[in-house]
């Protein structure tokens, strides 16, 4: 019994560090992402922004997903375009 909780906590521990690494990578990106949208003139910021509105709507109709995690993705994505990170 105890090499299995020891076994599961050591799986556990490399999930954590895992999601750690998962993190790490999308913030890297949004930092890029930010930094590319912040040298762009408004015409090309909103050539970008309607060009992902029409993908999101493409994507939601050829497969859809549950209504939140379409939401939950929009959300973030519409957060990065307007309010970039500082």
């Amino acid at each position: 019994m105890k090499n299995l909780i020891a076994e599961l906590l050591v799986r556990l521990a490399e999930k954590e560090e895992e999601s750690k690494e998962l993190v790490a990578q999308v913030e890297a990106l949004e930092i890029v992402v930010t930094a590319l949208l912040r040298k762009l003139d408004g015409e090309q910021l909103q050539q970008i922004t309607d060009n992902i509105s029409v993908a999101m709507e493409t994507a939601a109709n050829a497969c859809p997903a549950s209504t939140e995690d379409s939401s939950l993705l929009n959300s973030y994505i519409q957060r990065m375009l307007t309010h970039p990170r500082s």
